[in-house]
């Protein structure tokens, strides 16, 4: 953990700000740490600094002044406006690192150049401490700053790290992932639904389905994801007949079709 590196800002204390400020604050680095939020609405300041126990300013450059790190967690398309309103407080000493979904490197070093900027794509899963969270440096910061960063956003999930060329393909495998999954897990229980099984039963089905699978590919070690599949799928067995109708459906190209068109319109929306 960079010991220089004790005072972190939010500007912006939304969803995803505050599932990162509430995994940090159960994190083993807080008592180290000081954070503080800024949210331009007097009502909203005070709603987010009661919500997350923090102080809540309602000024983005105070907030600058008195951050080593700060972070830029408003809508993307706020992001170019707040850092011109606090570009004379980026000092070299500070850290910036955005959370704001299609905003390139280039955009923010635009506005503030020779700055040290860590860009990241979250997802919301972090909101219940499993996100996953990609992040990229920017020429001037450190490999110490990504460490810093990285370490952070551990407390509320796993980390990461890429080339910034690499972030639109993350965007559609976990920024939009979750949705898909959503959707996945949905057409399974209304198929259970259609064939006469309760609702809520057939969606609590494909959901811990979901989560225990997830889980023993995490725990996998070196064991292919195949094998996985073989195992469940033994030949002539009611799995390999699902897994049949898969591959005869091009579940392959379905996904694969998927991710590249979500990454083709991440790649639209950061230009």
């Amino acid at each position: 953990m960079n010991k220089t590196l004790k005072k972190i800002g939010f500007i912006g204390c939304g969803k995803m700000a505050g599932a990162i400020i509430s995994g940090i604050k159960t994190a083993e680095c807080a008592k180290n740490l000081q954070l503080k939020g800024s949210e331009v609405n007097f009502e909203i300041a005070e709603l987010a600094q009661n919500k997350l126990g923090i102080e809540v300013l309602t000024d983005n450059r105070l907030l600058a002044i008195d951050s080593d790190v700060i972070f830029i967690a408003t809508k993307p398309n706020m992001v170019r406006d707040v850092l011109e309103e606090i570009k004379d407080e980026i000092t070299p000493d500070k850290l910036v690192v955005s959370i704001a979904a299609g905003v390139s490197i280039d955009t923010i070093e635009k506005i503030i150049p020779n700055s040290r900027v860590v860009r990241v794509m979250p997802n919301t899963p972090a909101l219940v401490k499993e996100g996953m969270f990609a992040a990229a440096k920017a020429e001037y910061a450190t490999e110490e700053d990504l460490e810093f960063v990285m370490s952070l956003l551990a407390s509320i999930g796993k980390v990461i790290e890429v080339e910034e060329d690499k972030i639109d393909i993350v965007t559609a495998i976990s920024g939009s992932g979750p949705a898909f999954f959503y959707k996945v897990i949905e057409d399974m229980a209304r198929a259970g639904e259609k064939l006469g099984l309760e609702y809520e039963k057939s969606l609590l089905l494909a959901t811990q389905t979901a989560l225990g699978s997830a889980k023993m590919v995490l725990n996998r070690g070196e064991i292919p994801v195949q094998t996985l599949i073989d195992n469940v799928a033994t030949k002539g067995g009611c799995t390999f007949v699902g897994i049949s109708t898969m591959n005869e459906e091009n579940s392959d190209k379905l996904f694969f079709d998927v991710i590249q068109k979500t990454t083709q319109k991440a790649h639209e929306l950061g230009k």
